[in-house]
C-alpha cells in the first residue's frame, strides 16, 4: 500500500477512537459499540500498511478479539479476553526480542526500570487480589505478570513504545480495579478505552519508528555498494 493508505487508515483510526471516547463520556452506548471493535483493524491495517512486522499485526488483532468479549459482561467472556490480550502480550514480548538492547552507560537506567515494575507488579497484585473473586485471582496475576514484562520489554525501543507499554499497564489496573470493587472515577470505561488506545498507538509508533531507523541505514549502505565499482 501507498504512503497514502497508511495515513488515511490512520486518521480513520484516530476518528474511531474520537466517537468511541466521545460516546462513552456522554454515555451513548451505541457509539462505543460500534466505534470499540474498529479499533485494532484499523491500527493492524495502518502497521501492515507501513510495511510493519507480522508479530505487531498479530498483537494488535489479538487486542481485538480482547476489545469484542470485554463488550460483554459474562465472567467467561472476560476471562477469554484476558487471554486474548496475554496472547498480545506474548507477540509483542517476542516481537521486543530484536529491540535495541540498553547501551553500556544506560544498563543502570534498565535496572532501575526493571525494579520500579518489578515493585509496582508486586503491588499491584498484593493491593488487587483480596477484592478479585477466587477464580480470577491466579489469572489475574499471571496475566499481569505477561503485561509487566511487556511494558518492561518496551523501553528498549525507546520513549514512545515505552511510554505506551505504561499505559497499557494502566489502562488493565483501571480495569482491575473495577473487578475488585475499588472506588472508580466518573466515566471509568471513558478513561480505560483513552489510555488503552492511545498505548497502542504509541507502541505501534514506537515498533515501527525503531525499523525505520534499522533500515535506513541497511538501505544507505546498499547504495553506496551498488556505486562503488
Amino acid at each position: 500500500m501507498s504512503p497514502r493508505h497508511a495515513r488515511v487508515l490512520l486518521v480513520s483510526f484516530g476518528a474511531a477512537a474520537l466517537v468511541d471516547l466521545v460516546s462513552l463520556a456522554a454515555g451513548f452506548t451505541p457509539g462505543h459499540l460500534v466505534a470499540k471493535p474498529l479499533l485494532m483493524p484499523l491500527l493492524a491495517a495502518h502497521t501492515v500498511a507501513r510495511g510493519g512486522p507480522r508479530l505487531l499485526v498479530a498483537a494488535l488483532l489479538c487486542g481485538w478479539g480482547g476489545d469484542v468479549l470485554l463488550l460483554s459482561d459474562a465472567d467467561p467472556a472476560f476471562l477469554a479476553g484476558m487471554a486474548c490480550f496475554a496472547a498480545g502480550h506474548v507477540c509483542y514480548l517476542l516481537l521486543f526480542r530484536g529491540a535495541v538492547p540498553f547501551r553500556p552507560a544506560a544498563r543502570a537506567r534498565g535496572t532501575l526500570l526493571a525494579v520500579g515494575y518489578a515493585v509496582a507488579l508486586t503491588a499491584t497484585v498484593a493491593l488487587l487480589t483480596p477484592g478479585l473473586p477466587a477464580g480470577l485471582r491466579i489469572p489475574v496475576a499471571g496475566y499481569s505478570l505477561l503485561l509487566t514484562a511487556m511494558a518492561y520489554g518496551a523501553t528498549g525501543l525507546g520513549p514512545l513504545a515505552a511510554a505506551g507499554g505504561a499505559l497499557f499497564m494502566l489502562s488493565d489496573t483501571l480495569i482491575a480495579t473495577g473487578v475488585a470493587d475499588w472506588p472508580q472515577p466518573p466515566r471509568p470505561d471513558f478513561w480505560i478505552m483513552s489510555t488503552y488506545a492511545a498505548a497502542q498507538f504509541l507502541l505501534v509508533s514506537g515498533v515501527l519508528g525503531t525499523l525505520g531507523a534499522r533500515r535506513a541505514p541497511r538501505a544507505a549502505y546498499g547504495e553506496m555498494r551498488s556505486t562503488t565499482p
